[in-house]
């Protein structure tokens, strides 16, 4: 199983009263009221460190992301950030998992191409594509995408972009929302056809019907833990067996909140304060928000009802304020604990969800930079080496992962930084 340590970088010192006082942590906060640009350029550095020291204490890959007008986790530049890591672990063996630039908010897509065409040049052919739709936050209320567009927008930029990777010739593209008359891409990835695609989702049948369709890797990003994920992950594997697809389990991928200390009660003392910090402002937003007309497509909007995945979704957002770290271990959200504890957790989740590619959240919500380190470290020496066996029992290749670095990693000894 290949483990990659993922990262929001959101804020990390929102006031106590923060969402008494604020209608959402999304698309509205005031920053002048909330935030310090000095400040803020300490948590971007201390993001990348964070990062830097997981990929060189053996983690398999390094994760950042996109969004826009938020302190959940504004990095509105992933691609900054994967330039500054790739340079970073240049004689590394780690990946970088850009996941990634929002395909129907940038235009016109062949940025995406672009951008992700230097980082794999500049990794020495390192990344995997992560090729999000966008949340209806960033591409509909902040970017203006409408949202009935949105979908065909990101299909179309994804055929695009696979395109100008491959085509050994210029090109004219004639879309509906893209008409570029000289198609000519430099620089072209490293890696052929094209790097590994992931495609990130909640839980929507159009993004395993999409996933399916171009045999890309499914990610469910979920901040409700494993137990919560087993239907959707179910969902997606009856859907790909219905393309005749095999279950290899490296075609799935799964987010997951993770905080290791020496003993369990340890852990409820450095991570308790932190995980409630994350449930109760980093998610502090409006359920509408998550649902502007047309966002979800029909065949999406009728199964998430009909089976009833959205009804169970808005429930637990509307009790997420009444618990406390007890519930949120209880029920998984976050695998807390010792590293015994934590391990065996994630190795039942990866055989019960039947994934190959992991992503752990190892920054969570306030955590300083500190108990950060700490947590990489307990995880990195204690958990991952006793997880990243689950599937050598089977016979499956990971397909979605850099060709030149699906071997066993190589060992590092860093000093903190």
């Amino acid at each position: 199983m290949k483990v990659s340590m993922f990262h929001l970088m959101p804020h990390r010192e929102l006031p106590a009263d923060f969402e008494q006082k604020y209608k959402s942590v999304w698309v509205d906060p005031p920053f002048p009221e909330l935030a310090d640009a000095e400040r803020v350029g300490q948590y971007y550095n201390w993001t990348l460190d964070e990062l830097a020291y997981a990929a060189k204490k053996g983690l398999d890959g390094i994760c950042v992301n996109e969004h826009h007008q938020n302190a959940y986790g504004f990095m509105p530049g992933p691609n900054l950030m994967g330039a500054a890591l790739a340079r970073e672990t240049n004689g590394t063996d780690v990946a970088l998992v850009q996941m990634g630039s929002t395909l129907p908010t940038t235009q016109p897509p062949i940025r995406v191409a672009e951008e992700y065409g230097m980082l794999d040049c500049i990794s020495g052919g390192r990344l995997v594509a992560g090729m999000p739709l966008g949340s209806p936050m960033d591409a509909n209320m902040i970017y203006g995408i409408a949202p009935i567009e949105q979908r065909e927008r990101y299909y179309e930029a994804h055929d695009l972009i696979l395109k100008a990777w491959q085509s050994r010739e210029m090109f004219a593209w004639n879309g509906k929302y893209n008409q570029l008359g000289k198609v000519n891409l430099w620089p072209r990835p490293i890696q052929k056809p094209h790097p590994p695609v992931w495609v990130p989702g909640l839980g929507s049948y159009s993004t395993w019907d999409f996933s399916a369709k171009h045999d890309h890797c499914y990610c469910y990003l979920s901040y409700f833990g494993a137990a919560a994920a087993e239907t959707t992950m179910k969902g997606f594997w009856d859907h790909a067996a219905e393309y005749g697809l095999k279950e290899n389990p490296y075609r799935a991928g799964f987010l997951q909140l993770v905080a290791v200390s020496e003993t369990d009660a340890r852990a409820e003392q450095d991570y308790a304060e932190h995980i409630e910090y994350f449930y109760n402002k980093c998610l502090h937003i409006p359920p509408h928000y998550f649902g502007p007309p047309g966002h979800q497509d029909y065949n999406s909007l009728e199964k998430g009802i009909r089976s009833g995945r959205t009804g169970k979704l808005l429930e637990e957002l509307g009790k997420l304020k009444q618990y406390r770290y007890k519930d949120f271990v209880d029920k998984q959200f976050v695998m807390a604990g010792s590293p015994s504890t934590v391990r065996e957790q994630l190795r039942e989740a990866a055989r019960k969800l039947r994934v190959g590619n992991m992503m752990v959240l190892l920054h969570i919500g306030s955590m300083p930079h500190d108990l950060t380190l700490k947590n990489i470290d307990l995880f990195a020496d204690e958990v991952m080496p006793h997880i990243t066996d689950v599937w050598d029992d089977e016979p499956w290749e990971n397909e979605w992962w850099p060709e030149r670095l699906r071997g066993p990693r190589q060992q590092f000894t860093p000093t903190r930084g």
